[in-house]
C-alpha cells in the first residue's frame, strides 16, 4: 500500500517510527500498530537491519499498511528501501537526488525541512508531503506561519515532540499529519505496550478533529 491508499481507507495520518527495532520483533509490533489504527509504519535506516525489518513488515502487514524507510540520506538507501518492498521514503533533509530517485522507484516521498528555502527546494524536486523536523523546536506557531507561504496543495507533517498532549495544537496550526517515534516505540518495547500507546495516540487524534 501507499500513503494515499491508507488515507483513503480512513486511517489517521500518523506515522509510527520504529527506530532501533529488531527484525525478529517487528512483525508483532506492526500487527499491534495496525490493530490500534496506525497504518503508516517507518523503519529508519539507522536501525539494526532496516531492509530486513521493512521486508518483514511488508510480508506481515503490507496489505493493510504502508511500509516505509526513514533516514534515507543517499540514493543507494532509496534503492535498498524499494528493493525491500517499501512504498515511501522519509529523510531528515532535502536532497533532490534522493527525492528524484525515490520517485523514479515509485515511492512516495517525505523529505525533512526546517526553513522555507528547504521546503521550496523539496517541492521543486517533486515532493508534495513535507516533514517539518524537528517539529517541536519552533513549535506550532511556526507551522502556521510557514504554511501561509507554501502552495495550498502542500501537506506538512510534524515530526519530533508531537504526541497526545499537543496534537490538537498542531492540527489547529495546520499540520496534515504527524510522525511519532520515541514516545510510541523505544528499543526493547514489546508489541503489547506499543499497541497501548498507539491506541492512545489514535484516540487523541480523533478527539482533536474539528
Amino acid at each position: 500500500m501507499k500513503i494515499e491508499d491508507v488515507l483513503e481507507s480512513g486511517a489517521a495520518p500518523i506515522v509510527a517510527i520504529l527506530r532501533g527495532v529488531e527484525t525478529h520483533e517487528v512483525a508483532a509490533i506492526g500487527e499491534a500498530l495496525v490493530e490500534a489504527g496506525i497504518r503508516l509504519i517507518e523503519v529508519p535506516f539507522n536501525s539494526p537491519d532496516p531492509a530486513g525489518s521493512i521486508a518483514a513488515l511488508v510480508e506481515a502487514v503490507g496489505a493493510r499498511a504502508a511500509i516505509g524507510g526513514g533516514t534515507v540520506v543517499r540514493t543507494d538507501l532509496a534503492e535498498e528501501l524499494a528493493g525491500a518492498g517499501g512504498t515511501f521514503m522519509v529523510s531528515p533533509n532535502v536532497d533532490p537526488a534522493v527525492i528524484a530517485r525515490s520517485l523514479e522507484l515509485g515511492m512516495d516521498v517525505l523529505p525533512g525541512f526546517l526553513t522555507p528555502t528547504e521546503a521550496f527546494a523539496a517541492l521543486g524536486a517533486g515532493a508534495r508531503d513535507l516533514k517539518l523536523f524537528p517539529g517541536s523546536v519552533l513549535g506550532s506557531s511556526y507551522i502556521k506561519a510557514i504554511k501561509d507561504v507554501l502552495p495550498k496543495t502542500t501537506r506538512v507533517w510534524a515530526v519530533g515532540g508531537v504526541g497526545p498532549a499537543n496534537i490538537a495544537e498542531y492540527r489547529q496550526a495546520g499540520v496534515f499529519g504527524i510522525g511519532v517515534g520515541g514516545s510510541l516505540y523505544k528499543p526493547g518495547d514489546d508489541a503489547q505496550g506499543v499497541g497501548v500507546k498507539a491506541r492512545a495516540l489514535v484516540a487523541a487524534w480523533a478527539a482533536s478533529e474539528g
